[in-house]
């Protein structure tokens, strides 16, 4: 792979209450990893630190490419990507609202067009291209938020409980938008789930936080 993460020693605590306690991790190849734990364990904070969203409160995030250390600035940000369980979505259409990744880097145009047809057939959403994206079911805003992620070809997705209060059916076709990005080989999917069945069907490593601290799945 061409872009890996390592977390060093990570600490983060709120309210003087510690929710991660020297986490150290290696992200380092194109796998799926699965995070799983109870509510209040850090799953979502890890997350976040990792994506560059929130800053640690001690310890290290390290990505490097070409064994290269990299910079966390906007060219790095735009490598990586999180989506959140509860999609923001636009009041516009359902392509719009993919393209969006697109649009804000300049790129438009045919090509645009294209990869955004592309990632919309590919979470199963072609045929609503052309729908208010706030008309869609709780079920299809979550794949339209992997859409729009998925869209500026990140090499690491951070998935946070993408298939929480969605029907069946929708869970079936996230996971296996998961393991058709896993068969492609381009990706690294950081996720985390409560749900342990889901965590066998899709990890290519288990891992389980507990009392702030990430441990191998049995």
């Amino acid at each position: 792979m061409s872009l890996a993460l390592t977390v060093s020693n990570i600490r983060k605590s709120y309210s003087g209450k510690p929710v991660l306690e020297d986490v150290s991790l290696s992200f380092d190849r194109n796998a799926v990893y699965v995070l799983t734990g109870p509510n209040g364990s850090g799953k979502s904070t890890f997350l976040r630190i990792c994506g560059l969203i929130e800053d640690a409160d001690s310890g290290e995030i390290v990505y490097t490419s070409e064994g290269g250390m990299l910079k966390h600035d906007i060219r790095l940000k735009r490598r990586i990507t999180l989506v959140l369980p509860r999609i923001g979505l636009f009041n516009t259409t359902v392509f719009k609202n993919a393209a969006y990744g697109l649009n804000i880097r300049g790129s438009k145009g045919a090509d645009a067009a294209r990869r955004v047809d592309e990632v919309l057939a590919f979470v199963g959403l072609a045929h609503k291209k052309d729908q208010s994206a706030l008309t869609i079911s709780s079920g299809e805003r979550q794949r339209l938020g992997i859409a729009r992620a998925l869209v500026i070809e990140p090499e690491i997705l951070f998935l946070d409980e993408p298939t929480a209060s969605i029907d069946e059916k929708n869970s079936a076709i996230v996971e296996d938008i998961i393991l058709d990005l896993k068969a492609g080989g381009r990706t690294t999917v950081i996720m985390t789930t409560h749900d342990k069945d889901q965590a066998g069907r899709l990890a290519d490593s288990w891992l389980t936080m507990h009392a702030g601290k990430l441990i191998p799945h049995p």
